[in-house]
């Protein structure tokens, strides 16, 4: 059987789940944007996949596509993209289940209530909705999707690349490392002022603790001037696992983060986590005082407190959260993921 995808950028944690529903025997087909991608994310060949760029076919081309291929389902995760909305409405008329990807969370924001006002109108493109988490739940709610057509865990994590640190990790109880580390897009909404204000307030009490930054965005050539930091370019997922060991602390300060599949990462290689109050991920992979700490959004005095909670932890307490950050990174895994889209079917 045959499934066919139509996304805007595909990550590595997608590529997770699409490789478990090759493991289940489906076949899998994915049109994706090949130009102006946020993430310069080099996707791999891989059996059972077939990639087809969009800048190569029009909403017409797309349909044909789907019929050629005849798929068991659609998945539409970037339903931004006007040219696919034909191909869901069309396969949704037919009977054909087509699932909308919902990372977005509900803030019941102005333009967020005049496009649920439109519910009935985008009910006619999707028959099912595949959230990522809790407040996603929210948004698919107000959109008219029922209980029994929404299903969840949008979003995993690459459990067997990132699991497999911890225990590299777990070695190193007698030297946990002092390095706190950032990784994401160098932009604004990221919050990374907020992080470096929390950073030098705590100047005079590191403790011997780094911080790190890793990735790429408009703000990197600003991010590099910095005094105290050390900047990195952005790595691919195969090259990032080897910062893990290094690593004491993720911190995620995002001023809006729909998800941050980045937040399982690190929680699955048994990382401690400081996460932002505005981060959707952190619902299911972060509980406070447990594996980490939440603070108050865009404050970076709260942010700095959090930062000294974890400096002034002993090596067993860190390792302590380690092991609770892996336990609750197994709440979704790449086939959790697959079995709760494979549910659609009859």
């Amino acid at each position: 059987m045959k499934i066919l995808y139509l996304y805007s950028e595909v990550m590595g944690y997608t590529m997770s789940t699409v490789k478990e529903l090759i493991n289940q025997n489906y076949e899998v087909h994915i049109v994706n944007w090949d130009k102006n991608q946020q993430v310069p994310m080099k996707l791999k060949e891989t059996e059972g996949v077939t990639f087809y760029p969009r800048s190569k076919l029009n909403y017409k081309e797309i349909i044909n596509l789907g019929k050629k291929i005849s798929p068991c389902m659609i998945v539409v995760s970037g339903w931004q993209d006007l040219g696919y909305l034909p191909a869901a409405l069309y396969f949704n008329s037919k009977n054909i289940p087509v699932i909308a990807g919902f990372d977005d969370q509900w803030k019941g924001s102005f333009r967020q209530k005049i496009a649920t006002s439109f519910s009935y109108i985008v009910r006619k493109f999707f028959s099912h909705a595949w959230v990522s988490g809790l407040y996603q739940y929210e948004y698919a709610k107000k959109f008219g999707f029922k209980n029994n057509q929404i299903i969840y865990d949008l979003y995993s994590a690459d459990i067997n690349l990132y699991s497999k640190f911890y225990e590299k990790k777990s070695e190193q109880i007698d030297s946990y490392p002092k390095r706190f580390l950032f990784v994401g897009r160098f932009e604004n909404v990221k919050a990374m002022d907020i992080l470096l204000d929390a950073w030098k307030l705590i100047e005079f009490n590191r403790n011997g603790w780094e911080l790190h930054f890793i990735g790429n965005g408009s703000l990197k050539n600003k991010l590099s001037q910095e005094n105290g930091i050390i900047v990195s370019d952005f790595m691919q997922p195969n090259e990032l696992v080897k910062e893990i060991p290094k690593t004491g602390c993720f911190i995620l300060p995002s001023r809006h983060e729909p998800w941050g599949v980045v937040v399982h990462e690190f929680a699955t290689a048994g990382i401690p986590l400081i996460c932002s109050e505005a981060i959707g991920a952190a619902s299911t992979f972060l509980i406070n005082n447990f594996n980490g700490f939440i603070f108050k959004n865009n404050n970076s005095n709260d942010l700095a407190k959090k930062m000294l909670k974890i400096i002034s932890s002993t090596d067993k307490e860190l390792f302590e959260m380690s092991e609770n950050s892996f336990e609750l990174g197994k709440r979704i895994t790449p086939l959790s993921s697959a079995k709760n889209l494979l549910s659609v079917l009859d």
